[in-house]
């Protein structure tokens, strides 16, 4: 029988050959990710949102690692951003709506059990994510369209959001940095 040193032991081993071989790099909301995927193709200014600074790819694509030692903290963008499930533990993205509401999406594969690959997080809204299992990881994609840029990405302040979303303080104090 595995104990929880030799299962923590075997999913850090496999976390660090997935970064290793994939050049993962840390994410400043938490995590690791490498960009995979940057259309060529460029929608100019003019087209877009006025929520937008600047032209933007078509289309974004990155993989993204999480352990259960860490959590992506609440940030926002200003895209719909589709997470797809690839392996490991089922994710728990934790989602914050422009309304206020807070909701807890498990993506996963178990159909039996009511867990599928993707979810869509909606523009806007403040989400992080968090691995459901101890002593495990969960390794995702995620693709946002149109495409990714650091000035659309807002890192949430614990202070300044449970000010804001006072029903929802314990959860934004457990998934913020600061």
């Amino acid at each position: 029988m595995e104990t929880n040193g030799q299962a923590y032991k075997i999913m850090i081993d496999k976390v660090k050959l997935l970064a290793e071989s994939l050049n993962m790099e840390p994410h400043p909301e938490g995590g690791f990710y490498k960009e995979v995927y940057r259309s060529q193709n460029v929608i100019p200014k003019e087209a877009l949102a006025n929520r937008f600074s600047g032209d933007r790819n078509y289309c974004t694509s990155i993989y993204f690692l999480l352990t259960s030692d860490n959590f992506s903290g609440f940030h926002r963008i200003k895209q719909d951003e589709i997470w797809n499930f690839y392996e490991g533990s089922p994710l728990l993205i934790h989602v914050i709506n422009k309304e206020g509401k807070y909701s807890c999406h498990e993506i996963g594969m178990n159909p039996e059990e009511n867990l599928f690959p993707q979810f869509v997080v909606p523009a806007g809204a403040w989400f992080a994510s968090s691995v459901k299992k101890q002593n495990d990881y969960s390794f995702v994609g995620c693709t946002v369209a149109p495409g990714f840029d650091f000035e659309d990405f807002e890192l949430a302040e614990c202070a300044v959001l449970s000010k804001e979303y006072p029903e929802h303080k314990e959860i934004i104090s457990q998934l913020t940095h600061q």
